[in-house]
């Protein structure tokens, strides 16, 4: 399945799932349409969120000011706009991160 990357009028956005309190923060891959995320952060007064985008931005070669949080503030499901990207850059900054972790989680078994 590819992940569901929309065009925007300020950029593109994407759907991110996130799994607050985990050991680390590390991509685990996709499900449905998002991307998800482990955040080694709690949920609580938008720690895990903070983490999230400072993660992302690193990971896609973007600064933290082009990430923003279009939605899902307090869900677990989030839209996730990249200002500045086509849709075409952000599924293929999207699809390096997933193959990252695809990589990753075979050379740990």
């Amino acid at each position: 399945m590819r992940l569901d990357v929309r065009s925007h009028k300020l950029g593109a956005g994407f759907r991110l799932t996130v799994r607050p309190g985990a050991q680390r923060t590390r991509v685990m891959g996709e499900h449905a349409g998002a991307l998800r995320l482990a955040v080694a952060a709690p949920p609580e007064k938008g720690k895990a969120n903070k983490v999230a985008l400072r993660f992302l931005a690193k990971a896609l070669n973007l600064s933290r000011a082009e990430l923003e949080l279009a939605g899902g503030e307090t869900s677990r499901q989030k839209v996730i706009l990249c200002r500045g990207l086509s849709a075409e850059d952000l599924e293929a900054r999207l699809a390096g991160l997933i193959a990252d972790a695809d990589t990753e989680g075979r050379s740990r078994s």
